[in-house]
């Protein structure tokens, strides 16, 4: 007697449907995204937006969505890290998410960035593993062009006259916190790496994959070249920067879908 299998395809039954990890439908979220890593930032992200509704709370991922200037913009928290990220950036593609923007945290390795200033990435290297499951180290990990553009130039002009200031270059995207030793940071810094996050390399891949656009702003934490790091008491001047960046993510959105309907 012959037996025959059928490998499930998780692609094909998950397009449109609740979604097993964010717990979210269709209906519960707009094209607009933002990404912050830590779900208490969803309610600080929620303030800004009208009628915000808390659509579902499941593991890591605590998602409101609301309008700002009369558009659709949802939240989601992904939990840290690049398989916590693309599980949550997979499932919102899946329900017709169509920007994905991280609203994070990060520590510098350029020596000009100080505690509070907004970073915003042009390209990530891949050090993790998640990306590996989609293609092969050598393709690149980069935001869209257009959405992140948008984000610069909104960026500098609502902090141009503040105490924030605003760069650009790239990111590495680690898998181990604990795991960037010295002289890890220092072949990163030889490179003339900006940054360090945990997400944005995966959230490129996957977002590039799927054919929607993806872009990231980080508040910084600290300065690993210079030193500067607080670990131990609350960082008053990153929490004024995750203020900061939402400002101009919402705003970014705003001109984003301006220039779309001219």
């Amino acid at each position: 007697m012959s037996t025959t299998t059928q490998t499930l395809d998780k692609d094909a039954i998950t397009w449109g449907q609740k979604q097993y990890h964010i717990a979210l439908c269709p209906e519960d979220i707009g094209e607009y995204v933002l990404l912050p890593g830590d779900p208490a930032r969803s309610d600080i992200a929620a303030k800004y937006l009208e009628n915000a509704e808390l659509k579902a709370n499941n593991r890591e991922h605590r998602t409101f969505t609301g309008y700002y200037k009369g558009v659709k913009i949802s939240v989601t928290s992904t939990g840290m890290g690049c398989p916590s990220a693309a599980i949550a950036a997979e499932e919102l593609i899946r329900i017709g998410a169509k920007n994905l923007i991280r609203i994070g945290s990060s520590a510098a390795l350029d020596p000009r960035v100080n505690i509070g200033d907004l970073m915003i990435s042009v390209g990530a290297m891949k050090n993790e593993g998640t990306s590996r499951f989609y293609v092969p180290d050598s393709f690149p990990a980069v935001p869209d062009l257009e959405l992140t553009q948008t984000l610069i130039e909104t960026a500098k002009e609502l902090c141009e006259g503040t105490d924030f200031n605003v760069f650009t270059g790239i990111t590495s995207s680690d898998d181990a916190f604990y795991g960037e030793t010295p002289e890890f940071l220092d072949k990163l810094r030889s490179y003339k790496v900006m940054n360090l996050d945990m997400e944005s390399s995966a959230l490129y891949t996957i977002a590039h994959l799927r054919g929607v656009k993806a872009a990231t702003i980080n508040g910084t934490s600290g300065n690993l070249t210079n030193a500067e790091v607080i670990y131990t008491k609350k960082n008053e001047r990153l929490y004024d920067a995750w203020e900061k960046e939402i400002q101009v993510v919402l705003e970014t959105i705003y001109r984003m879908e301006q220039k779309k309907n001219k």
